[in-house]
């Protein structure tokens, strides 16, 4: 690490009370949303050379995994995307504060630390760190053209890419906030007087920056490092852009060059570097292109051609890579009394190397994890979005247990040699009697897509005496992940056909490139649907995409194009998120889809369990965005932010910008 990034590293902690007065609640008095500069900080000694603007970028680019990969204990931020979404569920059923009842739990004042609501979702952390990600953005912008050593093409290629980490995190707090403060400077003197501005400026904004960045960035191929913003993404982000304001066809263009013309092509074949996946004995890998695709000693490999853009987080250096809990946090919670066989004996046990009776056929916490299900997912997302034309498709290789792709909990066979099921797979209930064998089947009941999942620990893979948190990949591990590919430039284009004309049916053939890949046996045919068109994301994307923000901007692109959605229902673009109740009528295309797919709004589930007893899982029209936090507005003491409808301080004559020109301007003008 340089001394210039060790420096940053220390700036930009204190820099990091980006939304001052946030961090509790009493704190009013504190700066909101432009940090006081430390008594060192000069940032115009410190960002005159290109080595500054180096290691600011490296912040950038770093800031942009901990999406993916921040370990808050029992945590990964991206859960709470999912839990917003028709895909998945907090599960976590021991914290009787579990985010589930989301319709009255979500409040203004309930987010106001990383592990709020039972450490079930990163609301807060949503909040804060983007912020922090738009400021070190910002401090690039603002002082790239002070360095003087460097040519025009240069300066705008650290702009462009600048412009790039700015404008994905605008496109995330639109999209889970909706009106939220425009902040593009540094300032040198605290600024308490903002107010918010309109979701629509804003993706104005962001979307003539992305715009430049396309010209100024260089593609990965003329690039010697991988990881750093390129060209590819910044069409992609531009494309989502160009969607979000109805620009259809721009945002087909941006596509079309994507997957014509950038050298990028889907993965057909095997590729790269094989992975058995840690316990062959337990779980054999049959080796195929989906499992090659999603192993992290690929993704960034020179011979993958369908990334666009990754993020490194594995390799040498270990110390600054953050490893990504997904063997923990989403694999089911089996290895208690909870799940027993027929004979009343705990059906799966942690069977250790190191015993002289270990046998590696039955290891399952190495080859699947030592989960505690913090999230789980849906019925949907594992057994009913994989039917297409009404036919569970068999031979998809993304839900295909055969190739060892996906463990479904039959593939688990009972370990426990004191038990006469031995060797027999695990079952929900007793064929004898019809009793229930898993007392909490919401934790410890649900499949799972390894092949996503999976992760290598080759620290803890050596350690055969440690304990059991400690025996191979148990938790997870470092892993490069992926943030574009090319396969959801084909997703993207077929949406942007749909609202420009849903009757078209060369939409059927961008999906069914990636259901060929797949190897499906089930293709479509004719006109398809924006429901078909999502359902393909949610099987292709899963833990790649931010299916919630996803979900919100289609509904905002039904509502502007007037498109219908796959059970006819039109969207009015005035009141498409200004509604609330928990009914089955109305709201958004987000709300639709969760209603109908997900376990919200169902009713209560019982379950023997410490903790909760009576889980309720509700969601509410009005959370298809979050409460902007009451810390935030209070902090903000000299000026007025505006809060979501349907929450507590809810004012619609709340001023707001109605241009983000006006924004900027104001962001000259500090509070007296």
């Amino acid at each position: 690490m340089t001394q210039i990034t060790q420096k940053l590293n220390y700036i930009y902690k204190g820099l990091a009370l980006l939304i001052g007065g946030t961090l509790m609640l009493s704190s009013c008095s504190k700066d909101f949303l432009e940090p006081k500069p430390l008594s060192f900080y000069d940032p115009t000694a410190t960002f005159n050379t290109e080595e500054g603007l180096i290691s600011a970028m490296a912040i950038c680019d770093r800031h942009l995994k901990l999406y993916w990969a921040t370990d808050h204990n029992e945590m990964l931020t991206l859960g709470t995307e999912y839990i917003f979404s028709e895909l998945m569920v907090a599960s976590a059923t021991d914290k009787r504060n579990m985010m589930s009842d989301v319709a009255h739990q979500l409040t203004p004042t309930s987010e106001t630390s990383y592990q709020n609501l039972g450490r079930t979702n990163s609301i807060w952390y949503l909040w804060e760190e983007t912020y922090k990600g738009i400021m070190n953005a910002n401090t690039i912008i603002q002082f790239v053209d002070q360095v003087e050593e460097l040519d025009e093409p240069t300066r705008n290629m650290y702009k462009g890419r600048a412009y790039f980490h700015r404008a994905f995190r605008y496109m995330a707090l639109v999209f889970q906030f909706g009106d939220v403060p425009l902040i593009t400077k540094i300032l040198d003197i605290p600024k308490q007087n903002y107010r918010s501005t309109k979701r629509d400026a804003i993706l104005e904004m962001i979307t003539r920056d992305m715009e430049k960045a396309v010209e100024w960035v260089p593609d990965q191929q003329d690039m010697g490092l991988t990881g750093m913003v390129n060209k590819g993404a910044c069409r992609m982000l531009l494309a989502k852009c160009y969607l979000a304001l109805g620009e259809y066809a721009k945002a087909k263009e941006q596509t079309d060059i994507l997957i014509e013309q950038s050298g990028y092509s889907l993965m057909q074949d095997s590729f790269g570097t094989f992975n058995d996946g840690g316990e062959p004995q337990t779980w054999p890998i049959t080796r195929n292109v989906i499992w090659d695709l999603h192993r992290p000693e690929n993704k960034l490999s020179p011979g993958n051609q369908e990334v666009i853009m990754g993020m490194p987080n594995r390799g040498a250096g270990a110390e600054s890579f953050t490893k990504m809990l997904t063997m923990r946090i989403l694999y089911p919670f089996v290895f208690d009394q909870r799940l027993k066989t027929k004979d009343g004996k705990q059906a799966l046990l942690n069977i250790r190397r190191n015993h002289d009776d270990y046998n590696p056929n039955y290891d399952y916490m190495r080859a699947f994890g030592r989960g505690i299900a913090t999230f789980r997912p849906t019925s949907f997302h594992t057994d009913g979005v994989w039917k297409v034309n009404g036919i569970m498709d068999e031979t998809d290789l993304r839900h295909n247990s055969e190739v060892g792709n996906w463990i479904r909990m039959e593939d688990y066979k009972v370990n426990n040699k004191e038990s006469a099921e031995f060797g027999n797979p695990v079952t929900l209930y007793n064929p004898d009697n019809g009793d229930l064998l898993c007392s909490d089947s919401i934790r410890r009941w649900f499949d799972v897509p390894h092949y996503k999942l999976f992760l290598d620990d080759p620290v803890n893979e050596a350690n055969i005496t440690g304990s059991d948190g400690l025996r191979g990949a148990t938790n997870g591990g470092n892993a490069d992940w992926y943030l574009y590919r090319v396969a959801e430039a084909y997703l993207l284009r077929a949406e942007a056909k749909y609202y420009i004309n849903p009757g078209d049916g060369t939409i059927a053939d961008d999906l069914n490139a990636l259901r060929r890949r797949a190897q499906c046996s089930e293709l479509y045919q004719g006109a398809v649907t924006i429901g078909d068109i999502m359902n393909e994301r949610a099987r292709e994307l899963y833990w790649e995409e931010w299916r919630n923000v996803e979900l919100t901007r289609v509904s905002l692109c039904l509502a502007r194009s007037g498109a219908p959605d796959e059970w006819g229902n039109v969207y009015n673009l005035n009141d498409f998120d200004k509604q609330s109740g928990t009914d089955s009528q109305g709201g958004s295309y987000w709300y639709q889809r969760i209603i109908h797919y997900s376990m919200y709004n169902k009713g209560p589930i019982q379950i023997d369990a410490t903790g909760i007893s009576n889980i309720n899982y509700t969601m509410d029209k009005k959370n298809i965005y979050w409460p902007i936090p009451y810390a935030a507005i209070t902090a903000n003491n000299k000026g007025n932010l505006s809060q979501n409808f349907g929450y507590d301080g809810y004012d619609p004559a709340t001023p707001k910008w109605d241009n983000w020109e006006d924004a900027v301007e104001d962001e000259d003008k500090i509070s007296e």
